[in-house]
């Protein structure tokens, strides 16, 4: 493909050749198929928040039988329901790495969109988008497979242009320093929400002195 018949792509104004090769393959212009991408990251960013919400709920309830276990200093029963935190804090963090980074992603496809700079721009996030998806597959496989569609499609645009441009991009596609800053920076931002938004569990070794205070209260 030419150069000229890559910015016509873009636009969404393909050449007769690809009009009729359209036909069969059914392929959209490359802007339509970014925006489309861009629609259906977005709306997994808003599907992971209702989740994470939903888990939050789920800390709330269990931080407070921590604090009730340890009045009545019930040390075992204050252990089970501070494992089961741990555990849900784990999860928690893991998809709010994935929300960050998927921001990231969305953000970088309206700036190419506005700019039109596919390979510096949008190639860093295929790699992001294949690290993201290989993390939630044992999670949220629904989303998973989502994220795959999307990886394929953008995958398929940065390698049409680095054709149409003389560039062509090997497997180092999925080895860009610029995709780990991206998931690095997701990782910092991330950790930083849950300070913000998950108190941190009271020391069990309270369970003790709080056990202890009543007796020495009657002494």
């Amino acid at each position: 493909m030419s150069l000229k018949d890559f910015e016509k792509r873009w636009a969404g104004g393909p050449t007769v050749g690809e009009k009729l090769r359209d036909i069969f393959t059914k392929k959209a212009p490359i802007k339509q198929r970014l925006v489309i991408a861009n629609y259906k990251i977005r709306a997994m960013v808003s599907r992971l928040e209702v989740f994470i919400e939903r888990l939050r709920e789920r800390d709330r309830m269990l931080f407070e039988r921590v604090v009730d276990a340890i009045t009545q200093g019930d040390e075992t029963r204050a252990v089970m329901y501070a494992n089961e935190i741990a555990e849900i804090r784990k999860l928690v963090k893991q998809l709010t790495v994935t929300q960050v980074a998927l921001e990231q992603v969305a953000l970088r496809i309206e700036t190419v969109l506005t700019m039109g700079d596919v390979m510096s721009g949008l190639a860093p996030v295929v790699g992001v988008i294949k690290e993201l998806r290989n993390m939630l597959r044992g999670i949220m496989p629904e989303i998973s497979l989502e994220l795959s569609d999307v990886e394929e499609g953008l995958r398929d645009v940065v390698l049409t242009t680095g054709e149409a441009l003389g560039m062509p991009v090997g497997a180092d596609i999925y080895a860009s320093p610029e995709a780990r800053k991206i998931l690095e920076e997701a990782k910092i931002v991330a950790e930083q929400r849950m300070k913000e938004k998950f108190p941190e569990l009271p020391m069990l070794s309270t369970v003790q002195q709080k056990a202890s205070a009543p007796a020495a209260g009657s002494a």
